[in-house]
């Protein structure tokens, strides 16, 4: 059941999606159409689960599930994962591959690096402690607030030379 993210509770599990990308209008419209209908009738063991989404930056997707009734089981967690793929097809996207790092300026510029390399991205100046990196430990709605830490209080400070 489709819910305003606003009103899910605090508590609601949380997975963060990063495209490479902003995405345009069009795009966007697409997305929301098919998370639309896709949380809708997420469920988990044939019940119906509060679900909801929230897209950031044109580039961001947050999938947002409240448990609390009924936990998300690994075959509701695997239908929501085929529907970003899909969407992944038809937008030339990569949204599922955990293996990169968004990071963004003090101007709001969005940049979307693969994990490997990192060491070299700090060496070329392309990454640096002013900037700011998603937070890779985020699970709740309310962890929400803190989606975004400065690079040099995250696990990435370690590429930087004391």
């Amino acid at each position: 059941m489709l819910l305003p993210f606003n009103q899910l509770p605090d508590y609601s599990r949380v997975w963060v999606y990063q495209a490479e990308r902003k995405l345009t209008e069009q795009e966007l419209e697409l997305v929301r159409h098919r998370l639309s209908r896709f949380c809708e009738g997420w469920n988990t063991h044939g019940n119906g689960m509060p679900t909801s989404f929230e897209l950031f930056d044109s580039q961001i997707l947050v999938l947002a599930v409240d448990e609390s009734g009924l936990g998300a089981s690994g075959c509701s967690i695997d239908s929501s994962v085929r529907v970003l793929r899909e969407l992944e097809s038809q937008l030339g996207i990569n949204l599922t591959d955990q293996g990169k790092v968004s990071v963004r300026n003090s101007n709001g510029d969005l940049k979307v690096f693969p994990a490997l390399g990192l060491k070299s991205k700090v060496q070329a100046g392309e990454l640096t402690l002013e900037q700011e990196v998603i937070n890779p430990m985020i699970r709740t709605k309310a962890d929400l607030h803190q989606l975004w830490q400065p690079v040099r209080n995250s696990w990435l400070n370690k590429y930087f030379p004391n």
